[in-house]
């Protein structure tokens, strides 16, 4: 039955029938009622089943397909209502009787009523009409007005404006509708002028009327309360107005000023807010009058400056309403893109000025400011210049802020990505991926200021992406992979470490962990901990610390905290992306990978991420239509990737046991015998991708045959390795063709032979290994690999036929630049066959050497000649990163977060990386000659001519010599290439120094060479630090001055005084004394020690012993100790740039180090005298003949190392031999040059405070310095006039017992005077001290000469001084002065009022003045004619 639904015009009896029949036939409603459950009652855990429903449940409307309760954004706790819960009701009770009962009186609502005052109020009595009701108006019967004011207002408002002003008398306007302001706000308003300010004097009757009757603006009375308000607050108006007629235009200004710095700026634009309110309501009263004309004319003469700025306002409002009607002129119907129509219901007046919007734009323009102007970027990433106009259809304009600027800013897509719908999260993520990826390529440093990616990262970005990653929408799921791969992985730099991969030691490479400076400070602060210790610390604080802290300094640290490894599996397995999503997370998880080897483990620890990546990334066997041309994949899930066997090497490089568990637990070992035995042509992949696979895939191999495992594969696929290798001598037929797949195959081939490098390395410990194994030794058991050298040695002939043919195109500079990192791996090869080939028992010595001189003979020698070898070596400066250190600078968006190895300007070919790098080559060159040269002695001379090429020599002189550039990641990870040319080079040059007699004439270069090496050498080359410090550094065939007259040179050099401005002398000693030897004698026998000084050094440095292990592990290649592929991570080089002082350093550490713990330190070194005797016969070897290698070091540091001394061990400075080379080294810094480089202000490096030091001293000095000369010359070096006057209180203030001890003879100082007395000094309360020692006798001349002079100069200059200065100081210096006078001693006062200038042949070390000058002698007469007359100054020849 259907019923019929009420129509118009129907009465309530018709719908009430209505009702009666639907209720008659007990039909179904078309809307059920339920009772929704209550949310705020989850704790009560009952259903609606189990509750009666009650009369007054609340309805709800149920719809179809529609859920009850709306999804929350942010889960939060349930709500529960304490009302609620606390009532009882039953179900017979009566809803009406249940309000009665609850039902509060109004006095619980209305607690407190506080009513107006309405005492004052004027009340008005209505209008009385004869009509029943008030009479309706239509709007058309008033005439339309125009809007004034700078407000909007609506039609309504201005026809109702109208009407009122219509229905008002017209009569002239009061005075108090048409004054502008009160005089007492026009006081208060600074920017009024004086010209504003009514005079007193000429005020006629009329003004003066319109000023006294004007109503106050601030004090209205109406908080008084009483009846009377109004009329008092007029009275005070009353009286302030008399008060300002009273008073002048000055009078009035200077009250104005007073008044502005006596009140709270808050309160002054508080009063000029209700000014401006009264002027605004008083214009809108005057406007809508429409009288301007006779309000300006009843202004009168005088008040004509209040007469121009009202002109000045109505002019404004004037133009203002010139504006809406030229708006309006501008805008008609035919420009509206609506139409209206008469049909519309009032839109018969079109409101002109709300349709403004609809306008087009304006022109976008450039702001001629300084500031700059918001970036703004398209929806393709790229910044948009600020006066670009683009077209609208672009969607480039929907934004609020500067809407007429196309593009969007990083804030409003911040804003964008959190939107409710899923187009326009997607969108934001896509373009801040974009830009961010642009922003790493460099395309923003010239245009923007600042870095795009630190402020995302700092607003959130990271965080941002990660919250993105749970999104359920597979769309934005994809958008925030792109965006975080762009953020994270740099394509250049996964390209620079594939090239390098098959450099010298190129497969090991330092980790992405940044260096972070908190970490540094907690790791100085755990010093004393083991190394176990120090990682469970680490471990423990980063869990304790929230996300986001952790991500402030390690992005992949902090993601990895969020648990991101899982996630990703999860896509992976679950969502299963399309390819672009794929490729994405496996870049990410690479990065990751790189970043240490705790994030290998947790990677390898993640579950089920690794086996879907090998099952589904790296399947034995898969669909062949893949490799059909054209063929689009819409999943890669099934199909095998190369970008996944990268990220499962990477990962093996991570540790020894992270390979294990890939080779077996995961079975990569069979997927390695699946891509590496078949060709990449008959892979069922497209070509390219192909060969990429089947190239990671023999990396891989080869990152486990680093460690020794995955040996015995290589049995297995011995023929397939031989038909490789017999392939590879055709890349030379398919050179030149121009093949986007040749330089794809050379870096395929290169891999191969980077593996059987480390195969060979392998093979040739088989047989140590067997013997350890065999014999009954104790200690761990390593078993010998399951490879032989007989199985390795066969494939030697190959690889060197090849390189023979390809050293032949080595003159074509196109095919050379491809086929260099082929020939490059062939050196490595050979070098590493010789080396390991020479510790076989089973290989016969003489067949082997001639071997050697055959290869020499017939390859080397040859190579050696030719001209584009020249050209080679002669690339050495241009692509060196040493003599160019702007090249490897860190890019502008480099943060410290996220590891890059971006440079400024990239990597052009012309760069230590770039395609005409010659490093690798030659590197690969020099280390083939080192293993030639180590196996047979008799070949060095064959190799002379190396160290005589002007290339290298050009670059080696370049190289120390320039800083080296301060290290980052990208620094780090290029520079550890070029030191391995810079060594194989010295270790040359070491073989040709005893074998060669013209050696000596490039022994001072590389001698040079080798101690700027050892201190920039960085974590993971000890072994070379180490071959460094045994074989070069303190070899005596590279210091040839011991041997050709370097002593006598130095003895002559000091009786000729060369270098010099005065005679240095050495201060003497306190226990010592006979003759002290001279510096020629010191370097003689110190050149003899050079072994003992060299174990001394060795010994110091033993806590490298366990990194030393490690490193000799790789360069040995002894795989079977190697544990990681992953280099310790960077903080700075292996030695410190003051290492030569280490030994001193050592022993100061030990001493304070016990000394703070309370400890008495009784286990120095039994041969400590010998200790610091060698350290000081190095330095001093090493600045008398290698001055410029320690020139890093500042001569501040250099004191500061040799205060050591003094400060360890007690008397251990007064030891002949310490004593002498102490001094020795002090006449060395004390020369002219040395001492104007000191700085002793400036932070030194490795010293907290040079302060602290020197209160260290002076208390040491106190205790135990026996007067020496030479320790208090190092106690008077700091208190040079020009440093600190901290330094010179100290002494002069807190220790001035030492000046009774600091007796160093004026001949024995070795600083001239002059930098101690010039300039004045100026420190009112040091004058005192100096003047107070004088005074008490405490600083004498035959205690302690040299500050005897000084205090005499200052205060002579003091109490002499008539130059303006305070009032403080000039009652100082005349006190002093009368002091001085008053003095009983005759000889200090004699100095104190006759000191002329210093002299140091003088007994004293200054002249006097027979006579005082004459200014001076009036100066004194007039402060002391006070004295009696007979005291007057007996002038003394």
């Amino acid at each position: 039955m259907m019923f019929s639904r009420p129509k118009p015009g129907e009465s309530e009896a018709d719908l009430i029938h209505f009702q009666n029949q639907f209720l008659a036939a007990r039909a179904s409603p078309a809307v059920k009622i339920v009772k929704k459950a209550d949310k705020r009652k989850g704790e009560e855990r009952s259903t609606d089943a189990e509750r009666p429903q009650l009369q007054d449940s609340k309805d709800v409307v149920m719809l179809d397909d529609f859920p009850d309760v709306l999804p929350a954004l942010t889960p939060g706790p349930p709500k529960k209502s304490k009302i609620k819960s606390a009532c009882v009701h039953f179900s017979d009770e009566d809803p009406e009787e249940r309000l009665e009962n609850h039902d509060q009186h109004i006095t619980a609502v209305f607690s407190k009523i506080i009513e107006r005052d309405t005492s004052a109020e004027a009340v008005t009595m209505p209008v009385p009409t004869g009509d029943p009701f008030p009479r309706i108006f239509h709007r058309s019967e008033i005439k339309s007005e125009v809007k004034v004011g700078s407000g909007r207002k609506s039609i309504f408002a201005q026809k109702m404006a109208a009407r009122r002003a219509a229905e008002k008398p017209a009569t002239a306007p009061s005075a108090e509708c048409t004054q502008i302001a009160s005089a007492p706000l026009d006081i208060l308003n600074p920017e009024g002028s004086a010209e504003e300010v009514p005079r007193s004097s000429n005020r006629d009757n009329k003004a003066d009327d319109i000023f006294t009757s004007q109503r106050p603006c601030i004090i209205t009375g109406e908080g008084l309360g009483s009846q009377k308000s109004e009329q008092e607050a007029q009275a005070i108006h009353k009286e302030n107005l008399e008060k300002l007629q009273s008073m002048s235009q000055e009078e009035i200004l200077k009250e104005q000023e007073r008044l502005l710095a006596q009140l709270d700026p808050s309160l002054v634009a508080f009063l000029k807010s209700r000014r401006s309110g009264n002027v605004d309501q008083k214009n809108e009263i005057k406007m809508e009058q429409n009288r301007p004309e006779e309000f300006v004319e009843s202004l009168t003469v005088p008040q004509c400056a209040v007469g121009m700025s009202l002109s000045m306002q109505e002019s404004g409002l004037e133009e203002s309403v010139r504006r809406d009607e030229s708006t309006k002129m501008e805008i008609t119907d035919d420009d509206l893109p609506v139409k209206p129509r008469k049909e519309w219901i009032h839109m018969d007046n079109v409101e002109f000025e709300k349709l403004e919007w609809m306008k087009d734009l304006p022109l976008p323009r450039q702001k001629k400011t300084k500031k700059g102007m918001q970036a703004r970027f398209s929806l393709k990433g790229d910044l948009i210049p600020a006066d670009a106009d683009l077209p609208t259809h672009l969607g480039l304009h929907h934004h609020g802020e500067e809407a007429e600027r196309a593009g969007y800013s990083l804030q409003e897509l911040f804003h964008l990505s959190r939107s409710q719908l899923i187009q326009q999260r997607t969108l934001a993520l896509q373009v801040l991926g974009r830009i961010v990826q642009k922003a790493r390529a460099g395309e923003f440093a010239s245009s923007l200021k600042g870095s795009v990616l630190r402020l995302l990262l700092d607003a959130g970005f990271l965080f941002l992406l990660r919250f993105s990653l749970d999104d359920a929408v597979d769309n934005v799921m994809a958008a925030s992979v792109g965006a975080l791969r762009a953020l994270l992985v740099s394509s250049d730099d996964e390209k620079y470490l594939d090239w390098t991969f098959s450099w010298y030691q190129g497969m090991a490479a330092f980790p992405f962990v940044p260096n972070n400076e908190e970490e540094e400070e907690e790791e100085e602060e755990e010093e004393e901990l083991t190394g176990a210790e120090k990682s469970q610390n680490k471990k423990q604080t980063d869990e304790n610390k929230p996300d986001a802290d952790v991500a402030r300094y390690d992005a992949v640290k902090g993601l990895l905290k969020t648990r991101i490894q899982h996630r990703l599996r999860y896509i992976l397995e679950v969502v299963r992306p399309v390819p672009t999503v794929v490729l994405d997370i496996l870049h990410i998880l690479t990065h990751i990978a790189r970043h240490s080897s705790e994030a290998c483990i947790q990677l390898l620890d993640c579950p089920r991420l690794i086996d879907t990546i090998v099952r589904e990334f790296l399947p034995t066997r898969w669909d062949p239509h893949v490799a059909e041309p054209g063929c689009l994949l819409t999943s890669l899930h099934g199909v095998a990737c190369a970008a996944a066997m990268k990220f499962i090497r990477v990962l093996a490089s991570g540790g020894r046991n992270a390979t294990a568990r890939l080779l077996n637990k995961f079975e990569m070992k069979s997927r390695l015998i699946r891509f590496t035995a078949e060709d990449p042509q008959d892979l069922l992949l497209p070509r390219e991708e192909a060969i990429r696979l089947s190239t990671e895939a023999f990396r891989l191999w080869a990152v486990a045959a680093g460690y020794g495992q995955a040996c015995d594969l290589y049995r297995d696929l011995y023929p397939v390795l031989v038909r490789i290798l017999q392939s590879l001598p055709e890349l030379l037929s398919t050179s030149h063709e121009k093949n986007p797949m040749f330089e794809l195959s050379v870096q395929r081939a290169a891999a191969v032979v980077t593996l059987l490098v480390h195969v060979t390395q392998t093979a040739g410990y088989t047989v140590e290994l067997h013997a350890k194994l065999s014999s009954c030794e104790d200690g761990e058991q390593i078993p010998p690999p399951p490879i032989t050298w007989n199985q390795v040695s066969g494939l030697q002939p190959f690889l060197e036929t090849s390189m023979k043919k390809f050293l032949q195109v080595i003159s074509w500079t196109e095919t050379w630049q491809i086929l260099q990192p082929l020939t490059t791996t062939y050196m490595i090869y050979l070098g590493v066959y010789y080396s390991a080939c020479s510790q076989q028992p089973s290989v016969n010595p003489v067949d082997f050497l001639e071997e050697l001189e055959r290869l020499t003979s017939e390859v080397l020698q040859p190579l050696l000649s030719q001209p584009a070898m020249h050209s080679m070596w002669d690339l050495l400066r241009p692509c060196s990163a040493l003599c160019n250190p702007l090249s490897c600078s860190p890019a502008p968006e480099s943060v410290f977060s996220i590891v890059s190895l971006s440079c400024t300007g990239g990597k052009p070919p012309l760069s230590l990386v770039g395609s005409k790098s010659p490093f690798p080559f030659l590197t690969a060159l020099l280390f083939l000659i080192d293993s030639i040269t180590h196996i047979h002695k008799g070949l060095i001379s064959k190799y002379s001519s190396v160290l005589s090429i002007e290339g290298l020599k050009d670059y080696l002189h370049q190289s120390w010599q320039t800083a080296p550039p301060s290290v980052t990641p990208a620094s780090a990870w290029m520079l550890r290439h070029e030191y391995h040319l810079q060594y194989f080079a010295l270790v040359l040059a070491r073989k040709m120094a005893g074998t060669c007699p013209d050696y000596s004439r490039h022994a001072s270069l590389h001698h040079c060479v080798a101690m700027a090496l050892l201190s920039r050498l960085l974590p993971g080359s000890e072994h070379l630090a180490y071959e460094i410090l045994l074989d070069l550094a303190f070899n005596p065939e590279f210091l040839p001055e011991g041997k050709t007259g370097g002593p006598e040179a130095a003895d002559f050099s000091d009786i000729l005084h060369l270098g010099t401005s005065a005679k240095l002398s050495q201060p003497g000693s306190a226990a010592v004394s006979s003759s002290k030897p001279t510096r020629g004698a010191l370097l003689r026998e110190s050149y003899q020690n050079l072994p003992a000084i060299r174990s001394c050094y060795l010994s110091h440095f033993v806590h490298l012993q366990p990194a030393l292990v490690r490193s000799q592990a790789s360069y040995q290649g002894r795989n079977y100790l190697i544990q990681s592929m992953l280099l310790p991570e960077v903080r700075g080089p292996i030695l410190p740039s003051d290492w030569p002082f280490f030994p001193l350093i050592s022993l100061y550490n030990k001493v304070t180090n016990a000394e703070t713990r309370g400890a008495v330190l009784n286990s120095l070194p039994l041969d400590l005298v010998n200790t610091v005797t060698w350290n000081l016969q190095w330095v001093l070897l090493l600045e008398s003949w290698r001055p410029k290698t320690l020139q890093s070091i500042p001569i501040a540091a250099k004191l500061a190392r040799l205060m050591c001394i003094f400060l360890t061990g007690g008397d251990l400075f007064l030891e002949a031999p310490i004593h002498c080379y102490t001094a020795a080294l002090l006449s060395v810094y004390c020369q002219p040059k040395a001492l104007d480089s000191l700085n002793l202000d400036a932070p030194l490096p490795g010293l907290a405070s040079f302060h602290d030091l020197y209160i260290s001293l002076l208390e040491q000095f106190e205790g135990v310095s026996f007067g020496d000369p030479l320790f208090g010359v190092f106690v008077l070096l700091p208190l040079q006039k020009r440093f600190s006057v901290h330094l010179r209180l100290s002494v002069f203030g807190e220790h001035t017992s030492i000046l009774r001890a600091l007796g160093v003879p004026l001949q024995q100082f070795p600083v001239p005077l002059e930098r101690y007395t010039s300039p004045p000094e100026d420190n009112l309360n040091l004058l005192r001290h100096y003047f107070r020692t004088l005074v008490t006798g405490a600083l004498r001349n035959t205690w302690c000469p040299v500050l005897y002079v000084v205090a005499v100069a200052h205060v002579n200059s003091f109490i002499f001084s008539q130059d303006s200065t305070t009032q403080e100081a000039d009652a100082a210096r005349k006190s002093m002065l009368r002091k001085t006078w008053l003095l009983v001693d005759e000889t200090l006062k004699k100095h104190l009022l006759y000191y002329r200038l210093l002299n140091a042949e003088s007994p004293l070390g200054f002249d006097l003045y027979e006579q005082l000058p004459p200014i001076r002698l009036k100066y004194l007469q007039m402060v002391t004619q006070k004295e009696n007359k007979e005291n007057t100054p007996v002038l003394v020849s």
